[in-house]
């Protein structure tokens, strides 16, 4: 098993940093915090077939909207690799298990979101079964940070652990989006992206026939054709009433890449001239200030801000996502006769779901998105920086599930 690249971890403290730093700041001084991520850099007039509403730029929606889709572009890229390409972890019959897994994790998250928030919500503006997209999505870089201090670096649960929680989060963006009352009017823009990456693939994307010329093979190796299509979807996208985070994704089945895989975050792709794994490795760097900026900018969390709506949600990923994903999936093994990918047990398998029950990265950015009002949204965060104790319990669960016998690799 190839190990995950350490870059993962350098994405996960920049993520905490910048959200440390902006709750000691909406902590002491609430009204400099929202003054600063509020403050309005552009005001853009747009037509209303564009935009619904006035559209201003703030740090807020800078990064939320047009930075954070570099990330799931990035972490997307992964999954369809996976999907695709030859030792793909979710080729053929092997997607099963981890497609039990994925979808028993999410009924179970908004199952208890709505049972919970039926018998506890107090907030005026909620009703029923409002926010249950909220507590969906997972944390890709959290997870690969508890995942490698649990399993260790060349783990293969590690690797199913990432395949499942990118899985969470871009399925949980998409159900978020398709939710949106206002969404239909403007789903025409949708033809933007799939023109452009439809476009992208004919001229660039696809392989070049044995007897093309030189031209036509160096053509493949470019990379700003795949950034201008990226352009163009991710106005689609955003223009359709979807979240724009999701603008980017579209474009990556059309970016030549390489036959095979060597596993999520692979430290090998980095040798790798493809242009896909080139696009993603020029993204390193920048996305750790994306990720320091995106824990700046949304992760503040208001310690004061418990309510009823805390509560819902951490009932929903610390109990009906870890219960929902090992329903969904081991009753799903047991009917089909499915069996666990090599080298992972059924404590490993324990392990993940209490992983799975941190959230913070995503369902921050669908906070806006599902939730009405500043309290609810205050309250579900502070609940999403609780969720994050799972890690360490999956730590010390995982040690006092291992074998007597079995040693942990070096973390």
């Amino acid at each position: 098993m190839y190990r995950v690249s350490p870059f993962v971890s350098t994405f996960a403290t920049a993520l905490l940093g910048g959200a440390l730093i902006a709750t000691v700041w909406v902590n002491l001084a609430p009204a400099s915090y929202y003054d600063a991520i509020e403050f309005r850099l552009l005001d853009i007039d747009l037509p209303h077939w564009m935009a619904a509403l006035p559209v201003s730029l703030t740090p807020f929606l800078l990064v939320s909207h047009v930075l954070m889709p570099l990330f799931l572009a990035f972490i997307g890229k992964e999954l369809w690799e996976a999907l695709v390409l030859e030792r793909g972890a979710l080729r053929a019959g092997q997607s099963l298990l981890p497609l039990g897994l994925s979808l028993g994790g999410l009924a179970g998250a908004a199952l208890m979101w709505l049972a919970v928030g039926t018998l506890i919500e107090t907030a005026e503006e909620a009703s029923f079964g409002t926010g249950w997209t909220v507590p969906l999505a997972g944390d890709v870089t959290l997870a690969y940070l508890i995942g490698r201090r649990a399993f260790g670096p060349g783990h293969p649960a590690l690797h199913l652990l990432l395949l499942l929680t990118i899985a969470a989060d871009i399925a949980a963006l998409v159900l978020v989006g398709l939710t949106l009352p206002d969404l239909t009017p403007r789903l025409f823009w949708l033809a933007l992206p799939v023109a452009a990456s439809v476009g992208v693939w004919a001229l660039y994307g696809r392989h070049p026939p044995p007897d093309a010329g030189e031209r036509r093979r160096r053509a493949t190796l470019l990379l700003w054709p795949y950034a201008l299509a990226g352009l163009v979807s991710w106005i689609g996208v955003a223009a359709s009433g979807l979240p724009p985070a999701l603008g980017l994704l579209p474009v990556i089945p059309a970016v030549a890449h390489a036959d095979r895989t060597f596993g999520l975050f692979a430290e090998a792709e980095a040798y790798l001239r493809d242009p896909l794994n080139r696009l993603a490795q020029g993204l390193v760097r920048p996305m750790t200030v994306v990720l320091f900026a995106f824990g700046l900018t949304r992760g503040g969390v208001d310690l004061h801000a418990f309510a009823p709506t805390t509560v819902t949600l951490l009932a929903s990923v610390w109990i009906g996502r870890p219960l929902g994903m090992l329903i969904g999936g081991v009753g799903l093994a047991f009917v089909l006769r499915l069996r666990l990918p090599d080298g992972v047990g059924l404590r490993d398998l324990i392990v993940i779901a209490v992983i799975m029950g941190m959230g913070f990265t995503v369902p921050i950015l669908t906070l806006d998105l599902a939730l009405p009002g500043g309290a609810m949204q205050e309250a579900a965060r502070l609940g999403l920086a609780i969720s994050l104790l799972a890690g360490p319990a999956a730590i010390v669960l995982a040690r006092r599930l291992r074998p007597t016998d079995a040693r942990m690799p070096p973390g």
